[in-house]
Formats: C-alpha cells, structure tokens, sequence
C-alpha cells in the first residue's frame, strides 16, 4: 500500500498551525442548514494510528440517503502529519482524511467526523476544519464531551442537552439509544446544530454511534492493519 507524503506546504509548528487554523476560521459557514435527513448520502470518516511507526490510517465510507447501505469506500495511509497539540487535531489527520475523500468513487453528500466541529476552543475542530477545506457540508459526532460541560439530557432516544462552553453553546449532548450515555454533536461547516442531531439520529437506529462512524472506523483499521503487514 502506498504512503502518502505529508504536503510540502503543511504547517509544522504550532505556531503556524494557530495561524492557518484562524485564516481559514474566517471561511467557516455557520448559517447554512444544511441538507435534511433522507435526502443525500451521508460518508464517515476516521482514523486509525500507528505511533510506533509514525502512520495513520483514514478511511471514507459512503452510506445510501437512508444510512445503510455502502455507496462507496476508500482508504488512505500516510505518516502523522503533525505532533500532539490539544486543539491542532485536525492537522495530524486532515492529509489523510483528504486522501480518502478523494478517492472516493461516488460524491460523498454530508460527511460526518468521528471529533468536534465549532464544539472546540476557537470554533474550530476537526469537521470545521475539513469543510472548509472541501467545501462540504460537514458535522462532527465525538463520543466525549471534551472541554465542555452540559446537564444530562432525559434518558428516552431523541433527548439533547446544550453542550456549553461557559454560556455559549457549541453542542449537543444527544440520546442515541434510551438508557445509553449520550453522543456529543456539533455543527461544522454549512450544516446547523438542528440539522446535525437529526442526521444523528437517523444514522443511530440500533447502536449508540452512528452508522457513518461504525464502518468507517472499522475500514481505517483494516487498512492500517494491511499497511503494516499483520
């Protein structure tokens, strides 16, 4: 399989990765609703790691308008673009992720992130980031609160609590499954918080993590498995 490079362009210090994420923050569309549910495919994406050998793993995976059966896939392995920083995620991620997108065979309508949206310290996580780069409408599911705090929404399906950051709500913390603790949902780029949960929930008809999420990361650890031969 091959590796792909890291683009020469790409930040690789902190302070150029703060940079560029506040240049492209100022490209993020907020005010858009975005796509309902039912109406367009909907691709997952994620990533699998390899620390010991610097490699990470990034599948896409696009499901029918209705979340469940697979349109089209696509993987991409290429070496950590950029160390840990809290809050600089998406630039360890993104080369790979927009790899995988790429190579997608079919257009992949609203794509969904395993990671944050606005629901990030500058507004400005993983999903943001990535449909700004694209141009899709995009949204991020994360399966922890993160920095944020929220009260604990009903126990039925369908229940949603606004994830804060201090007064200003950045998210959802959103019941997928009656009884189960809830997912965290937040707006990306061109896609509404509303718009969001309800993709959420349509995605969710049986498990507590959306469809999207569930196949693809079960492709990017397939394809990191394959990368480095076990």
């Amino acid at each position: 399989m091959e590796i792909l490079r890291t683009p020469a362009d790409w930040p690789r210090t902190e302070t150029e990765a703060r940079a560029a994420q506040e240049t492209l923050r100022a490209r993020l569309v907020r005010d858009e609703a975005g796509p309902a549910p039912g109406t367009v495919p909907l691709t997952g994406v994620d990533v699998a790691y390899d620390d010991a050998r610097d490699l990470v793993a990034a599948a896409a995976v696009v499901l029918d308008p209705g979340g469940r059966t697979v349109l089209g896939r696509a993987t991409a392995v290429g070496r950590v673009a950029f160390p840990y920083v809290p809050g600089l995620l998406a630039f360890r991620e993104l080369p790979a992720v927009l790899a995988a997108l790429d190579r997608l065979p079919v257009a992949p309508g609203v794509v969904v992130c395993d990671g944050y949206g606005v629901a990030h310290p500058r507004r400005f996580g993983l999903a943001a980031h990535l449909g700004v780069l694209t141009g899709l409408p995009v949204f991020g599911v994360a399966k922890n609160p993160f920095l944020f705090t929220y009260e604990a929404p009903g126990e039925e399906r369908g229940a949603r609590a606004p994830l804060l950051d201090g007064a200003e709500e950045v998210g959802a913390a959103l019941r997928t499954r009656t009884g189960v603790k809830p997912v965290y949902v937040s707006a990306g780029h061109r896609v509404t918080l509303d718009t969001a949960c309800a993709h959420t929930l349509a995605l969710t008809p049986r498990y507590r993590l959306p469809e999207t999420t569930r196949r693809a990361d079960a492709l990017c650890r397939a394809a990191l498995k394959e990368a480095v031969g076990n």
